[in-house]
């Protein structure tokens, strides 16, 4: 085994421990929350290190069509983040900011039914 060889597959080697590590730490982010946002930006980086981890078998099997494999796994990963995130901001506020937002004395003023004159006024004025 020559020299670069040696080091292909050391190089590798260590960059499946990297990304097995940070696949793990990203399912436990997944799990573990605390809001929907945090879980989908962890779905996002989960597809980052699946494509990660595609590219280097591909390297160490000399397996080209794995390459495509990761390509399409990208296009895939970044249409399911777009649609959470039509999700999420269909959905509005998650419950933890709102039970601040509720909670706040700048909400209570902006809650506040409006008189009739404020609502004259934005109506342009008529009466």
């Amino acid at each position: 085994m020559s020299l670069p060889d040696q080091i292909e597959a050391l190089a590798t080697g260590f960059a499946l421990i990297a990304l097995s590590a940070a696949l793990l730490i990203t399912v436990w982010r997944i799990i573990r929350g605390p809001t929907l946002p945090d879980r989908v930006l962890g779905l996002d980086m989960l597809v980052a290190i699946a494509i990660g981890l595609i590219a280097v078998v591909a390297i160490r099997t000399g397996f080209n069509l794995y390459i495509d494999i990761a390509i399409a796994l990208g296009l895939v990963g970044f249409l399911a983040t777009v649609a959470f995130a039509r999700f999420i901001l269909a959905r509005g506020l998650s419950p933890e900011t709102a039970n601040v937002e509720r909670s706040s004395p700048e909400s209570k003023r902006a809650s506040a039914p409006r008189s009739n004159a404020v609502r004259r006024k934005h109506k342009g004025g008529r009466r």
